[in-house]
């Protein structure tokens, strides 16, 4: 079989991944010479322990899986299991934390309460004042910004593997055919259209009732922090985001403690990772009303700086890096992602909003599964 992969992100690059672990060709189709989009905007992070239950945690677990038996294979996407804690400082929070450690599915995601001690021993860089953590030792970190060339060179070793950079697919003939935008058409059995934050054009004229939503989200990383930052790192404002908190005290806790007027206003959350280089990558925002600003503002980082020196307990090296990126979000939050026959021999597949580095292994093979590749 040949299959064309339209998307060059984490989501069509793990889609042609499992095509050629299953024995198939792939041609690969990008828009831009390399993938630019959310899929290099990220933490980077494999991120098990905020998940809802049910489909949404059997994806993020099956994509950890395959995500550590991939780095073994791929040293260069720098998979690490460095786990996470998410710090708390208040009874409030440190009730949230509680609830989590004692669900059903708690062992799954490999959580602890810790007291203090505890958390600096797993990660003596945690040296400000907080009153415990609570530890996921599913939690995962590769890097981000050069994953998918890695991935692409492994592909490529396989001798079945054709990639193809700043080609934008502006029709599907039918039969398993893309048409690109220097008017080449290229024959294959089997289109999968993984475009991420790209919903115009083809996109929408494929799918003009797409229930997906576009998300932009701020981000920095540092200079290195001069030693090492073993696990990543959360704060309790994670508890009003991920769905794997809510119950009695997470609405407790929305109840008595609000957010700082700054992570309101811009639905923030600190997510903390340190890259190879020892550097750390610190986020996030999230905007949802288009159009969103093409400049990113400063007292989001202002706010994530004075939270992670109060983790840290010192101060951040120097900024280096900051920016913005958009991703794609089913707006059915009940489904991990959203897949639909587009054509005769195509299907599109979006919309896993923030679960996109996590989960997409497992989304790929899922679709290869389902269309028996």
């Amino acid at each position: 079989m040949r299959v064309i992969v339209v998307g060059a992100g984490v989501l069509g690059t793990m889609h042609a991944w499992h095509a050629i672990e299953r024995g198939h060709e792939v041609l690969h189709l990008e828009r831009e010479d390399e993938a630019r989009g959310a899929s290099v905007r990220n933490f980077g992070q494999i991120w098990v322990s905020g998940r809802a239950g049910g489909e949404e945690l059997d994806t993020a677990l099956r994509a950890r899986t395959l995500w550590e038996a991939i780095g073994a294979r791929v040293p260069g996407i720098g998979f690490r299991a460095t786990g996470s804690l998410t710090v708390v400082r208040t009874d409030a929070e440190h009730a949230v934390a509680e609830a989590a450690a004692r669900r059903p599915d708690a062992a799954a995601r490999g959580y602890r309460l810790l007291d203090p001690a505890a958390a600096r021993a797993l990660n003596p860089a945690l040296r400000g004042d907080f009153t415990g953590a609570l530890w996921c030792a599913r939690d995962a970190a590769v890097e981000p910004r050069v994953a998918q060339r890695a991935l692409k060179d492994a592909l490529l070793a396989s001798g079945r593997y054709t990639y193809l950079g700043g080609r934008e697919v502006r029709d599907l003939p039918g039969g398993g055919a893309v048409r690109d935008d220097h008017g080449t058409t290229h024959h294959g059995d089997a289109v999968v259209l993984c475009t991420g934050a790209w919903l115009g054009g083809l996109v929408r004229e494929l799918a003009p009732d797409l229930p997906v939503r576009r998300v932009r989200l701020q981000m920095m990383q540092t200079d290195p922090l001069g030693e090492p930052l073993p696990t990543s790192v959360a704060d309790a404002d994670s508890f009003r985001y991920y769905p794997a908190y809510r119950g009695p005290a997470l609405d407790a806790l929305n109840a008595t403690q609000a957010q700082a007027p700054t992570a309101a206003a811009h639905r923030m959350q600190l997510l903390l990772v340190q890259r190879a280089d020892g550097g750390l990558t610190i986020g996030d925002t999230h905007a949802y009303d288009t159009p969103f600003a093409f400049d990113t503002v400063e007292e989001p980082y202002e706010h994530l700086t004075g939270v992670v020196e109060a983790v840290l307990g010192r101060p951040l090296p120097r900024i280096r890096h900051r920016w913005a990126g958009v991703y794609a979000q089913c707006t059915d939050p009940a489904r991990v992602v959203h897949r639909q026959q587009v054509g005769d021999a195509a299907w599109l597949v979006t919309g896993p909003g923030g679960r996109g580095m996590t989960c997409s292994p497992a989304i790929a093979e899922t679709t290869a599964d389902a269309l028996g590749w």
